[in-house]
């Protein structure tokens, strides 16, 4: 599997909507709880115009991944990383990463924030990234 990573189009807003739910569903949280999360993994074609939006393609065709960074200056934030559950695990998630951080560096970005998915936390620290604080918060009751 050949996979190359390209600046994302506004016309892909909604598989990039569909990956980041199917991504966020695998863990098993709750329908209630991705429901409550619809407005954060609704990605747009205003959102993919206006940020640094890009796409994972497997064989240069169908779209596996994507990320997004968001902020200028000397930091900006990895807002989106998800990846297709069936391509879990064979290095898209890695490339991407790997990328963002090379794109980073192009725009002049010294520190990158993550808000990690706890399911997620384990594969940022892989890649080098450091804990440095916890955000903690309830969803129907049950805190996370």
């Amino acid at each position: 599997m050949e996979i190359s990573i390209e600046r994302a189009r506004p016309e892909q807003a909604v598989r990039l909507t569909q990956i980041a739910s199917a991504a966020k569903s695998y863990w098993g949280y709750p329908a209630a709880w991705i429901d409550l999360w619809h407005n954060q993994l609704n990605i747009t074609a205003q959102y993919i115009s206006q940020q640094e939006v890009y796409v994972a393609l497997d064989d240069e065709v169908v779209i596996v991944g994507f990320y997004a960074l968001e902020g200028g200056g000397d930091r900006c934030s990895l807002a989106h990383m998800w990846v297709e559950p069936q391509s879990l695990r064979v290095g898209i998630g890695r490339r991407m990463f790997r990328h963002a951080i090379g794109r980073a560096a192009e725009l002049g970005v010294r520190r990158i924030e993550i808000e990690s998915d706890p399911y997620a936390e384990g594969f940022y620290h892989a890649m080098g990234a450091e804990t440095v604080g916890e955000v903690t918060y309830q969803s129907h009751g049950v805190p996370r």
